[in-house]
């Protein structure tokens, strides 16, 4: 009788001390802006001229990173490399067209599985542009909406690589233009995208591929239903005992810049201004139900976004003397700071020091490996090759989590980053257009037809001074550093030869 009393305790105690541990597995909410400055935001550009008062509320209550980077200066690259915590260059470097394939092979790891190995629940809800095989339900080689079935499942999406629930467009200015749940339409798509029954656009133009299109659908519904979305499933989630991961991918203020009407003259820097203050409005949205919800003190809260400002930042500082980089030179597409340098906030209550302002060098790329780090995931040699756990610096127990950062957007345009060095491994940056009246306005010497650009980051994060030829033997460093990065296939500190 002893013994079965005692065999029952022990049995109590390990059922208590396991529902104690996956109950203080935190929830993980990424909010992940698109075309989005690091200067857009008025928490790192105070004398900016929009305001964002929810998201630098965010930063308030958590930690503020100074040196934050996507992996590439466009989209579809930078998604892949937040998901696998591994370099996109390693694998491709553009983005997938409308109707593309998936980027992602079979056995590459992500980050929903490794969660999802974890018991977590995972969603995503907005922009994909990772893919999809279309090919599946093709009946026909053109692009009419009769040239697919419809009804068919669309496989290689969101639920082959991790998640367990998705609802977005796939791409706002791509066909086709219908929301997809899980992986089939909602709606079949009945007719040809016609931007002449759309609402007149408010600022650049519709950037629209041709392709299938739900009768009314309208792209203004778009922002407003992803976020009613993603309110309703954090809400969904408040009575679960398994935590969820919730990979919320805005399609703003990417082109369309189409902010409602309510938002109108919300600030000092136009239609495009208007659209991210709208973002800005969204995200309280979702932070007040992760709050109304009692959700919040247990889920880290990570907003970023996947590259720079698109090049009608260019009018928009002529016009309005915003500049969306903030301190930086370049936009999406460059390889100069202002293509991949953006914001990047963390929240995780009880670790993460309010108010704390990060100066550390980190990048999109680690959130794998720090997010295996939390949950307890070994990850094995062949995934997430160029991550570096977080981790110490969100509890304050380090001030340096990685020394050393590659930068890329096109094949064969390198730069690489260590300590306050970069090394601009090309002859130029540059690869969106109007910038060089751009920099007459700000008073830039223009290219001294060097082969590379040499900067030191503390000293001169504009990049305005090329100093490659005053220091031959730091150029001579950082591109056998490159070499040596690119031709291992890792650069995560695990992976490293003893």
């Amino acid at each position: 009788m002893l013994r079965s009393l005692f065999a029952l305790s022990l049995l109590l105690l390990a059922t208590s001390s396991l529902s104690a541990a996956e109950t203080s597995r935190p929830n993980i909410l990424i909010l992940y802006a698109d075309d989005l400055g690091f200067g857009d935001l008025s928490c790192y550009a105070q004398k900016g001229k929009i305001q964002t008062p929810n998201l630098d509320k965010l930063a308030a209550s958590g930690m503020r990173f100074t040196d934050g980077h996507s992996s590439s200066g466009i989209c579809t690259p930078s998604r892949y490399a937040l998901l696998t915590g591994r370099h996109h260059w390693r694998d491709f470097h553009g983005i997938v067209n409308a109707f593309g394939k998936s980027v992602f092979q079979p056995e590459r790891l992500t980050m929903p599985e490794v969660l999802k190995e974890k018991g977590y629940a995972t969603a995503c809800i907005g922009k994909w542009h990772l893919g999809w095989d279309w090919d599946a339900i093709r009946r026909g080689k053109g692009i009419q909406p009769e040239d697919f079935d419809w009804t068919r499942q669309i496989p290689d999406g969101p639920l082959a690589h991790g998640f367990d629930h998705y609802f977005g467009d796939t791409v706002i200015n791509f066909p086709p233009y219908a929301w997809i749940e899980n992986d089939k339409v909602v709606d079949v798509p009945d007719t040809m995208k016609d931007e002449s029954k759309w609402k007149k656009i408010k600022e650049g133009s519709w950037e629209c591929r041709p392709g299938p299109m739900v009768t009314g659908w309208d792209p203004y519904a778009v922002l407003p239903t992803l976020t009613e979305k993603g309110v309703a499933y954090i809400e969904s989630r408040k009575d679960e005992q398994e935590p969820f991961f919730l990979y919320f991918a805005f399609p703003c203020p990417h082109a369309p810049i189409i902010p409602n009407d309510a938002f109108d003259g919300t600030s000092q820097a136009g239609p495009f201004g208007d659209f991210v203050v709208e973002t800005d409005a969204m995200v309280g949205k979702l932070l007040a139900a992760l709050d109304a919800s009692g959700q919040a003190d247990n889920t880290i809260v990570v907003f970023s976004a996947d590259n720079g400002p698109e090049h009608y930042a260019y009018a928009r500082d002529a016009k309005f003397g915003h500049w969306s980089p903030g301190p930086f030179r370049g936009l999406k597409r460059d390889v100069y700071e202002g293509g991949h340098h953006v914001p990047f906030l963390v929240r995780w209550p009880g670790v993460t020091q309010p108010g704390t302002v990060n100066d550390a060098l980190v990048s999109q790329i680690d959130l794998m490996a720090t997010f295996a780090a939390v949950v307890g995931y070994e990850l094995p040699n062949d995934a997430a090759e160029d991550s570096h756990n977080l981790l110490p610096l969100l509890e304050g127990k380090s001030e340096t989590a990685r020394t050393a950062m590659v930068h890329n957007t096109f094949a064969n345009e390198y730069a690489i980053r260590e300590g306050d060095w970069l090394l601009l491994d090309a002859k130029t940056g540059y690869n969106s257009k109007g910038w060089k009246a751009w920099e007459q306005r700000h008073d830039y010497p223009g290219d001294d037809d060097y082969p590379v650009e040499l900067y030191n980051m503390k000293q001169d994060p504009g990049q305005r001074k090329n100093v490659a030829s005053e220091h031959p033997d730091k150029v001579a460093d950082l591109q056998k550093l490159l070499a040596k990065i690119r031709a291992q296939g890792h650069s995560a500190p695990r992976l490293a030869q003893p």
